[in-house]
């Protein structure tokens, strides 16, 4: 096993031991690496760690954005990489969250590009799956002002359904069940912009005794509960 092997085993571990602000310091030295393998690695290091709730603000923004420059060489040195193209569409995504609306609808296309790419390399995955689904749904649930930009910009702008997320998120949901807790959230989100309020009282109450201690598995399940609350179920 060569040195930068053993440096992407290690980032797995820790990364799977939940030590993830350690991930980002083991990594952050090798951002400017040609290895593909430790690009996608960092990239995926500076999300979890901008999401850790201690990071702070200037901090997050920060490594929003390397994770964007090192995820985007990823996929330059290897562009048959379904991980490479996953995270980079995922960087964009966050740092999406400072760059303001009309970047933000620029990127969308760019994003949805790499997550199919991603999904189609890879067509077991179901992270990839959720997150096409996340796109769609995000483009279904457009406000009317960010619509108005969008075509000021576009003429025509990204469109999907809600039927769309639907489909991608199920898929995800039987290649793998249980794989992550944000989608069982999104397909109960899903089913109450659909009207189908029983679904989405089935998928919330299932979310509620989702195992995961990540702070992304936090927040799921408190707005699960919200969400329930919403839909008269205590």
């Amino acid at each position: 096993m060569s040195d930068q092997e053993k440096l992407a085993a290690e980032a797995d571990k820790l990364h799977n031991e939940m030590k993830l602000e350690d991930v980002y310091k083991l990594l952050v030295d090798h951002k400017d690496s040609d290895n593909p393998e430790l690009l996608w690695r960092f990239a995926r290091a500076c999300r979890e760690y901008g999401l850790l709730p201690s990071t702070s603000s200037k901090v997050k923004r920060s490594v929003a954005y390397e994770a964007v420059e090192s995820a985007k060489k990823a996929v330059s040195v290897d562009d048959q990489s379904s991980q490479c193209h996953k995270w980079y569409g995922i960087s964009l995504v966050e740092s999406g969250d400072y760059d303001g609306v009309k970047k933000k609808i620029s990127n969308s296309y760019i994003i949805k590009e790499h997550f199919l790419k991603a999904l189609q390399l890879d067509p077991t995955d179901a992270s990839c799956m959720h997150l096409v689904g996340r796109w769609c749904f995000t483009f279904a649930d457009m406000p009317w002002y960010q619509q108005k930009i969008a075509s000021a910009i576009f003429g025509k702008p990204p469109t999907s359904t809600f039927e769309e997320a639907l489909e991608y998120f199920d898929r995800g949901e039987k290649a793998d069940p249980g794989f992550y807790s944000v989608n069982q959230l999104y397909l109960g989100k899903t089913h109450i912009k659909m009207k189908d309020t029983q679904s989405a009282i089935t998928w919330l109450t299932k979310l509620k005794d989702f195992p995961g201690t990540k702070e992304e598995d936090k927040n799921a399940k408190k707005e699960a509960v919200d969400l329930l609350k919403t839909l008269g179920v205590k």
